[in-house]
């Protein structure tokens, strides 16, 4: 990964040794169904404040049909989304932010490397960059299909207000 230093080295974790399976996920995490794009988490680090998950990207994702007919390609769209999903979990796992709503806040120099495809393994990395408990987090990510390099950038999460989300509960913990 020329130019680039990995956030966890590939070394300090096992995609075959799942910490927290797609259950688990949905205790912190209030996406479900084609917008879940979490499969596993396999690495936790709670001192680093890095955590690492993927995502099995299958030909019976609802995008694959129409984006690219015939050369169907994940949407850097859901690639970010899944990052999100992986600061959220981590966040909400250990009450970073006092909240139980996280929204997208921002991104920042985020860049597509290289394209994922169904039949792919996308296992995407974060590393908590700053906490304004209540306010917002940064994260750092980078994702990768088969140690590959595929879309790397800095993801900010806010709270979401109550009256926002009306009378949906969040998920339980």
């Amino acid at each position: 990964m020329a130019g680039k230093s990995l956030l966890v080295d590939f070394s300090e974790y096992s995609l075959d040794r799942v910490v927290t399976d797609i259950e688990g996920i949905r205790r912190y995490n209030p996406q479900r169904y084609e917008i879940e794009q979490l499969t596993a988490i396999v690495y936790e680090d709670a001192q680093r404040q890095r955590c690492v998950g993927y995502k099995d990207v299958t030909d019976g994702e609802f995008w694959v049909r129409g984006h690219m007919p015939g050369v169907p390609l994940m949407p850097g769209v859901l690639i970010c989304e899944a990052a999100a999903q992986l600061c959220n979990y981590f966040v909400q796992r250990f009450d970073l932010m006092g909240t139980r709503w996280m929204g997208f806040g921002g991104l920042e120099d985020v860049r597509f490397r290289d394209p994922v495809r169904p039949g792919s393994r996308l296992v995407v990395v974060s590393k908590l960059l700053r906490v304004r408990r209540g306010a917002m987090i940064t994260c750092r990510f980078q994702a990768f299909v088969e140690q590959a390099l595929v879309c790397d950038g800095v993801i900010k999460g806010v709270p979401l207000p109550p009256e926002l989300v009306g009378g949906v509960a969040p998920p339980s913990v």
